[in-house]
């Protein structure tokens, strides 16, 4: 059985990664761009330095800054609007996985026109939109090399799960130096977000040879530089293992899928505005040990992968050691419950039904190596509370 394989065609990854988008928009014959991107990434001054040296080379971007975190589809309509307001030949998104996400969508919407609900999964994208280079600024979503995008429709509280060939960038800028002032919230939130790829697509049914070569070194980079990077984040070196295990990570589920935890985690993003990554990290230690049954040689590889057990430890001893690690880890990078974060508790568990069914209609739980009925995934937000 042979296995596809979707990559950018460029991938450019290292300190400074970023400065080098004239030479590649002028290999894509690209000469109009349009960014996307927020407002918190013009203020750290990351657009105006990419619109330096875009100037130095003669070319000059617009700006689209009212991307939102978790976006929706009211929130990507303006952008489409500015996208088909002028001759742009291009996309340059610059942020964290929504600006990236947004720009996805806008990419396409842009070139195709309808409703971001008419590109849903189970349809499949594989049209062409605006050429999009990505250039990410958090260690965490692989955005940038996945053929994935997730936007919310407001109306229904839906994280509608976008996928195809169409939403793959064309091209990844990847610097790590853009990570250096992330605060330490967004950097454990999206360091486990990286993580939790690298583990479900290495245990994840579609699994395959390319994407667990992929996971392993992913899971073998970022496990043991979370914590550095979470505590100090002027470390250079930590910073650059994660960036690249992120995007390593990203490969590797875009070949893989994702399970269970993203097939969870989506509705509590929709419904009670959690961060996607935070709430990965929410669900990753139960939902482990949920799966663990049905491939724990698997998941013991994980263990081995990020350094908690060796070679000469059992699987069962892996697998209890990967566990307590994730626990571990959650505790220290201060990753709250549902209940700590402020979400109304009635709300929460009147809307657990509803929620299981969105996960299962998502499609990520079948990819899982248990997978859940609806009346288990119920049980396992009861037991997160």
């Amino acid at each position: 059985m042979s296995n596809q394989i979707i990559l950018p065609r460029i991938v450019q990854v290292g300190g400074g990664a970023s400065k080098d988008i004239a030479s590649v928009l002028r290999s894509l014959d690209c000469k109009k761009p349009l960014i996307i991107t927020d407002k918190v990434m013009v203020s750290l001054g990351y657009v105006a330095g990419i619109n330096d040296v875009l100037k130095e080379n003669g070319m000059e971007a617009d700006v689209f800054d009212d991307t939102v975190p978790e976006p929706t589809v009211l929130s990507i309509q303006s952008g489409v609007l500015k996208a088909r307001s002028g001759d742009f030949d291009c996309i340059i998104a610059i942020g964290g996985g929504s600006p990236i996400d947004s720009a996805k969508a806008i990419a396409i919407l842009a070139r195709y026109g309808g409703k971001m609900s008419d590109y849903k999964f189970p349809r499949i994208v594989n049209e062409s939109g605006l050429p999009l280079i990505a250039i990410p600024t958090t260690a965490g979503t692989g955005s940038e090399v996945t053929r994935f995008t997730i936007i919310t429709d407001e109306v229904s509280d839906e994280k509608m799960l976008c996928v195809g060939v169409g939403f793959m960038p064309i091209a990844a800028l990847v610097d790590y130096k853009l990570t250096l002032s992330l605060p330490a919230r967004i950097t454990a939130d999206t360091g486990i977000d990286a993580l939790t790829h690298a583990i479900e697509a290495y245990v994840s049914k579609k699994a395959n040879h390319y994407s667990d070569s992929q996971a392993l070194e992913a899971m073998k980079l970022i496990a043991p530089n979370l914590r550095k990077v979470f505590h100090d984040g002027s470390d250079e070196e930590a910073r650059e293992k994660i960036m690249l295990g992120s995007t390593l990570a990203g490969v590797a589920f875009s070949a893989a899928s994702v399970a269970l935890v993203h097939g969870m985690s989506r509705p509590i993003g929709a419904a009670f505005h959690v961060p996607h990554g935070l709430s990965n990290a929410m669900l990753l230690p139960s939902v482990t040990e949920f799966s663990l049954v049905s491939c724990p040689e698997r998941y013991a590889d994980c263990a081995r992968a990020m350094g908690i057990a060796s070679v000469s430890d059992s699987a069962e001893i892996a697998n209890q050691l990967l566990i307590q690690e994730l626990k571990l880890l959650n505790e220290e990078l201060k990753v709250p419950t549902p209940e700590q974060f402020g979400i109304n508790k009635e709300a929460f568990f009147d809307l657990m039904p509803t929620m299981a069914e969105q996960a299962l209609t998502s499609g990520s739980p079948a990819n899982n190596p248990r997978v859940p009925t609806a009346e288990e995934i119920v049980e396992l937000y009861r037991q997160l509370w």
